[in-house]
Formats: C-alpha cells, structure tokens, sequence
C-alpha cells in the first residue's frame, strides 16, 4: 500500500512520521516552505527525547504517483485549496481518509471525488507544531480510528489496517465512524466555545461562580443542534464530557484557543459558525453560541485588518 499525507503539520506529521520510521511507503504532499524545512528530515520531539525521520516529499505540480490511500491531514480552512493540489492524485481505486474536524468536510470530498471513495477517519492526538517545523507530541494519545460510513468491514478496511497497525500509536478500524466523528465535533466545540469565550482553561472557567453553568449550557447548545441535525448522542458520551467540561482542576484548553491566543488562523467557521447556521436553519435557539461566533469573528477581523 502506498499512502500520500496531505498536509504534515502535527496531526499528519505525527501519524505520517511514524509510519514511514516503520518502513511504510508514505509521501508527504507539502508546500514549498514546508518541504524546506523537511529536507533534513521530519523532527519529533517527545518528553523522551527528539526523533529525526527521513521523509519523501512532493509538491501539487509533481503528480507521478499512483497512491492508494490519501490522508487528508490539514486545518479545516486549508481544505479546498488542498482538495485542488491533491486532486489530480486521486484514481480509480483511491481511498481518501480525512483527519478534520466538523462534518462539513465530508460534503465536499464526495462532491469532488464520490461518496465511495470517502472513508471516516478521527484523530486524537495531543501534538502541536513549533516555529521550526518540530512536531512536539505531550506523549498523552495517539489514537487514529477509521471506518466505512456502512459499517462494513471491507477488504479495503483491512488493508488499511494492516496498513496503520506497525508504527506505534493506537490504529483501529471503528464500528460507528460516523458516530465519531459528530462526538468529536459536540466535544471540540463545547471546549472551545468555553475557552474562547471565557478566555481560560477548563478549570478556571469552572472555579468561577456560574463558570460551570455557562459550561453546561453552553454543551447542552451543542447537543441540541447536533441531535437536531443527526441523532441523539449517547447519555454515557454526554455526561462524560459534561463532567470534564466542569472539572475545577482541569489545566485542558482547546486548539482553536491555543490558535486565538498565538494570532494564528482559527476554524471559527467549521466548529462554531456551522454549528451556529444548522441552528439558524432550524430557528433552534442558541445564545451563547452566536456570543462565541462573534467573539471569534472580531478576532478574525482585526487579524485581517492587520
């Protein structure tokens, strides 16, 4: 099998570095910038100790390569251009497997490729990237589930796990991919809707009087678009992220904060405004939402003001 990551930030770097010191056949599609900054190998720094790993890069322009797995591992905002510079990548027998937050994602990889060609695929990592290109991962999880949207175990399926399961983190086929992906996407927007607008961890939020009700209702926000759009979440899925949610010695923030507070670009439109539109649609009310989308969106404008 021969996997092409697209993007190698933390998220795609990580998985894509690990698979190719594990001697699998792995080609990172990358800008110019960063494939400069590979040339001398992929860098993965853990509490342990520091990993340099020789890589194979290829830009948009160098199609040469027939690929039967593409990993699909950039912010969600990146997505379109990136659709366009790995297109041309895509064949007959091509699976594509997103690593991105949100739903929306899915609609356009199968408008542009066939909903048969789309595998689910989410992440759960706790990476980042720092000025030099290193991946730094905290060494908490590394876990990749994936699946197909029917629930089949495919012959394909279990290539692409015999694939994964060689280098070292935590890869396996799920039963219920879809319904991994909206858990993700109701956890990820709860914290993040907290931190931003609260601007502090989890536990400071929650120290806070009415810090832990703002929380909780500004969850049960979440839930009830995501349950109006999709089905209902598990009680045991919702009371779990409820309690960390809530949790006064939590340190936990989410990256879409951790983007905000480094001036870097946010996916304020894919976790909170789609969240925020489904809502609209439906005349669903969901105050504390919209304050988070306008929050984010002031941010977003005085970056682009410069």
């Amino acid at each position: 099998m021969k996997m092409l990551v697209v993007g190698a930030g933390s998220v795609g770097g990580y998985f894509g570095g690990r698979l190719a010191a594990a001697g699998r056949d792995v080609t990172f599609l990358v800008r110019a910038q960063r494939a400069a900054q590979l040339a001398a190998g992929l860098v993965i720094a853990t509490p342990g100790g520091r990993t340099t790993i020789p890589v194979r890069t290829l830009r948009a322009s160098q199609v040469s390569r027939d690929f039967d797995v593409i990993l699909v591992a950039v912010k969600a905002y990146q997505l379109q251009a990136a659709v366009e510079d790995f297109g041309p990548f895509v064949t007959e027998g091509t699976l594509v497997v997103p690593l991105l937050n949100g739903i929306r994602h899915l609609e356009l990889l199968r408008a542009r490729f066939g909903a048969a060609r789309v595998v689910g695929g989410v992440a759960r990592i706790g990476t980042s990237l720092n000025d030099d290109g290193w991946i730094i991962d905290q060494g908490r999880f590394h876990d990749l589930a994936f699946g197909e949207f029917s629930r089949a175990r495919t012959a394909r399926i279990d290539a692409l796990d015999s694939f994964l399961r060689v280098a070292g983190f935590d890869a396996r086929v799920s039963p219920d991919i879809e319904r991994e992906l909206w858990e993700k996407w109701a956890m990820l927007a709860a914290v993040g809707a907290v931190t931003c607008l609260m601007d502090g961890t989890l536990g400071e939020v929650a120290r806070v009087p009415g810090g832990a009700d703002i929380a909780g209702r500004m969850f049960a926000e979440v839930c009830s678009v995501i349950e109006s759009e999709w089905q209902p979440l598990e009680p045991a899925f919702k009371e779990q992220t409820l309690a960390m949610l809530t949790d006064t010695s939590s340190p936990q923030t989410s990256s879409m904060f951790r983007d905000l507070k480094a001036g870097r670009p946010i996916e304020a439109d894919q976790i909170i405004g789609d969240l925020v539109a489904r809502a609209l649609g439906r005349g669903t009310a969901i105050p504390l939402l919209s304050c988070v989308l306008a929050r984010l969106r002031v941010y977003e404008g005085r970056a682009a003001a410069g």
